[in-house]
């Protein structure tokens, strides 16, 4: 199944679908995605009154699942432009495009699996919210 994502500048849900049954369990498979998996990663036994992300990234697009609990998102685009997004079950994911400041809250338990379009390099986070903001005058 080819994944479609509408517009590769906007945040957008997308359902993996599921195949199986509630007797047996259920697969979700991520193929022909909109970028080429660069690197994967999973975060865990994050405290649910902890808010994290507080970032962009200057090229980095992902997709993000809630393989177990929930997660929330407030993203925002450079023009200031802010979408919210929970993610609840886990054939759910959230396309992140490039230049989107996210923050993210996570339920009790909840474990996030982030699909990547590049590898680690620090030199592609903004951290700094002003200087984020101000790449709209740009």
């Amino acid at each position: 199944m080819s994944i479609r994502v509408n517009d590769l500048n906007q945040p957008e849900l997308i359902d993996f679908n599921r195949v199986g049954s509630s007797t047996l369990g259920y697969i979700s498979i991520a193929e022909n995605l909109p970028f080429e998996i660069k690197r994967v990663y999973w975060t865990y036994y994050a405290p649910h009154e902890v808010i994290r992300g507080h970032h962009a990234h200057k090229e980095l697009t992902q997709i993000i699942f809630a393989v177990s609990g929930s997660i929330k998102f407030e993203l925002e685009n450079i023009q200031g432009l802010k979408k919210s997004f929970i993610l609840d079950r886990p054939e759910m994911g959230l396309f992140i495009p490039k230049l989107h400041w996210r923050t993210m809250e996570f339920s009790h338990n909840a474990v996030l699996l982030c699909l990547s379009s590049e590898q680690y390099d620090e030199n592609d986070y903004i951290r700094d919210y002003d200087e984020f903001i101000s790449l709209s005058d740009q």
